[in-house]
């Protein structure tokens, strides 16, 4: 902001934030004192009977919304954001760029250990961790587990769908991954009805006991039936592309039978997952973190499965 070429800009940039922040508190003020009909709707209805009333918002969450003006105003005053107004804490890109070379030492030490000696030394693993806990548990949640959103896989477990070997877990975070179950809808009218219904219970009954025993046999002979396409991804013994050997890694397909599922093991879920399919990204980080945080961070990761 300190380059504007003209005054003009500066005050341009500088007026419509305060301009927004100022009219948010105004609207505020403005619906406090608005009458209203308690019960009455506004007329607007959704899905048939949904409808909007036209009552005030209580008084807590108008005061939280305040709470935000204020705040706003008082970061604008101690950060940069008005204008080419520096603000008076004194921050800037800048120093932080600099910060990140002071520390940048730290990690690149570790960047000559293998991933193995780094999981049994304490120091480094307190870096790792906290790399973890700002980039990785927003879907790792912060004990590695996963969150209790479906699709987000537990990092304790041992239970690999690329590999867990250390420098397949590296690989993992640095080039990310972008896992794709295939729909298999069509197989109700390529194969037969039901059949979808069959696969579930056949696939589900090798971890679970509330099956149906006529429908997996059935499923049974659909996966091996080559149209059906099961066996090429999930190999002839369900035990997933890593059984497969090393050129199927990439696919990484899920052993079926180890009873760990990323979306749910119940019938409707399973089934679900064959009709319509899956599709999961894991983020690249390697461009985004440099070499030395990604080996300290698989480092890291690597530890939470071999404790």
């Amino acid at each position: 902001m300190s380059d504007f070429t003209s005054e003009f800009w500066n005050f341009y940039v500088a007026g419509i934030v305060l301009i927004a922040i100022i009219g948010c508190a105004v609207f505020l003020w403005s619906q406090g004192g608005a009458t209203y009909t308690i019960g009455k709707t506004t007329g607007h209805a959704w899905d048939e009977t949904l409808e909007e009333y036209n009552n005030p918002l209580p008084k807590w969450w108008s005061w939280l919304f305040y709470i935000t003006v204020v705040f706003s105003l008082g970061y604008l005053v101690y950060f940069p954001g008005l204008g080419k107004f520096p603000g008076i804490g004194g921050w800037t890109s800048h120093n932080q760029l600099e910060a990140e070379k002071q520390v940048a030492p730290n990690f690149e030490k570790y960047l000559s250990e293998d991933i193995p000696a780094l999981a049994a030394n304490s120091a480094a693993l307190d870096s790792g961790k906290r790399l973890f806990q700002t980039y990785c548990i927003q879907c790792h949640a912060t004990d590695g587990k996963g969150n209790n959103t479906k699709g987000f896989p537990n990092l304790t477990d041992n239970d690999w769908l690329y590999g867990g070997e250390p420098t397949q877990v590296e690989e993992s975070i640095r080039e990310g991954r972008n896992g794709v179950m295939t729909a298999h809808d069509y197989l109700e009218t390529t194969v037969g009805a039901g059949t979808i219904t069959d696969l579930a219970n056949y696939v589900r009954s090798f971890t679970q006991s509330d099956f149906d025993r006529a429908s997996a046999n059935r499923g049974r002979t659909a996966y091996a039936r080559d149209d059906v396409d099961c066996k090429t991804c999930h190999g002839v013994d369900l035990k997933g592309s890593l059984a497969q050997g090393e050129d199927y890694r990439a696919l990484g397909a899920p052993n079926l039978t180890d009873d760990v599922w990323l979306y749910g093991s119940s019938q409707k879920t399973v089934e679900e997952t064959i009709t319509k399919g899956r599709v999961n990204q894991m983020p690249t980080w390697g461009k985004f973190l440099g070499e030395d945080k990604v080996h300290l961070l698989a480092a890291y990761v690597y530890s939470l499965s071999h404790k």
